[in-house]
């Protein structure tokens, strides 16, 4: 599934990454531990999170994740921005909430990482 249709979905605004919209995601994940994050070892996955800050950005580099939905209407502060863009990462945010965001997606066809 391509990040724009992810993005029209769940009703989210693309905060960082915009030139990467166009992207593939196969699976996603959702998740507020970042330790869980750091054991996953997919390719073309999407991080579905309430976590608003740059350790989830640094933990999304370290895991080789470039697709962060940033749920229940969490903003990314002008930092996370820049640390997206400079990783390539696209970060969305969604007024669902991780539940609902996870449904939506799952039930539109992309597959859950567990």
């Amino acid at each position: 599934m391509k990040i724009s249709d992810i993005q029209k979905l769940t009703d989210a605004r693309i905060v960082a990454g915009h030139s990467f919209s166009e992207r593939n995601v196969k699976k996603a994940f959702s998740s507020d531990l970042m330790s869980d994050v750091l054991t996953l070892d997919e390719e073309d996955i999407l991080l579905i999170t309430g976590l608003a800050n740059i350790q989830l950005l640094r933990t999304a580099e370290m895991a080789d994740i470039h697709v962060v939905l940033l749920a229940r209407n969490k903003k990314a502060s002008p930092e996370m921005i820049q640390l997206a863009e400079e990783n390539r990462i696209v970060l969305l945010e969604t007024p669902f909430s991780i539940f609902r965001a996870s449904g939506v997606l799952f039930s539109s066809g992309i597959q859950p990482l567990y």
